[in-house]
């Protein structure tokens, strides 16, 4: 590793090891993952990813070079895709429907996470925007060779097992995390220290992301969010 990669590695560290030993992601494994909370979750990560791919759409468009930007943009239309057809094909197994899909709000957590990122990547500087959003794709690719090791005796959960820990995907995480890293190359001491704690935010928000899917998750009865215009 090189020393920006090692650094911002040390950022997110803590955070993947508590995700290790989440129920949510030791019961994929097991098999004992209990189906209503993988649902959840499922339904929840389709929710995100709109924001998400807004995310990388706006790294794109601050990209330093020309490389970059077509990355980010081809990682906001194609892998985004990958994902919602392995949503779609899951969703159906899990019995959710189109009209109840349609009909899901985002949870605390997920609204947050999304706005986080927005915010980030729309408002904050380039390395503040590039530390928020790599930890979603190095901690997947991490839970995900983690996880292929470990194998699922239930197939709809091997199918996610085997998304993350495919070569497609890893590959697609390796180029997000070297242009995060690269950014901290000229970076003063200030603004290193504000990539690295966009860095570790995120991390916290993919823990909490699975830990709410786990608790079902919900907002203050009769307070719930209104529909969003254009949006989940």
């Amino acid at each position: 590793m090189n020393a920006a990669r090692t650094e911002m590695w040390a950022a997110i560290a803590p955070v993947h090891g508590a995700i290790l030993d989440h129920p949510f992601v030791r019961g994929m494994t097991s098999g004992g993952l209990p189906e209503e909370a993988f649902a959840r979750y499922i339904v929840q990560d389709a929710l995100y990813l709109a924001d998400y791919a807004r995310a990388l759409a706006l790294c794109g468009a601050r990209a330093a070079d020309t490389p970059t930007l077509r990355m980010f943009c081809a990682h906001a239309g194609e892998a985004v895709e990958a994902e919602r057809a392995l949503q779609d094909g899951l969703l159906t197994e899990l019995g959710v429907g189109a009209q109840e899909l349609a009909a899901a709000r985002p949870t605390p957590t997920t609204r947050a996470y999304g706005d986080f990122l927005i915010r980030a990547c729309s408002a904050g500087e380039r390395h503040e925007a590039l530390g928020a959003i790599v930890p979603c794709y190095w901690i997947y690719a991490e839970v995900g060779r983690h996880l292929v090791a470990a194998g699922s005796p239930d197939g709809r959960y091997q199918r996610w097992i085997d998304l993350y820990g495919g070569d497609e995907f890893v590959e697609a995480a390796e180029g997000a995390i070297a242009a995060g890293t690269a950014v901290m190359a000229d970076l003063g001491p200030g603004a290193r220290r504000a990539c690295l704690s966009h860095a570790h935010q995120a991390a916290v928000y993919e823990w909490m992301f699975w830990d709410a899917a786990w608790r079902d998750e919900g907002w203050p009865e009769g307070l719930e969010p209104l529909p969003l215009p254009g949006g989940p």
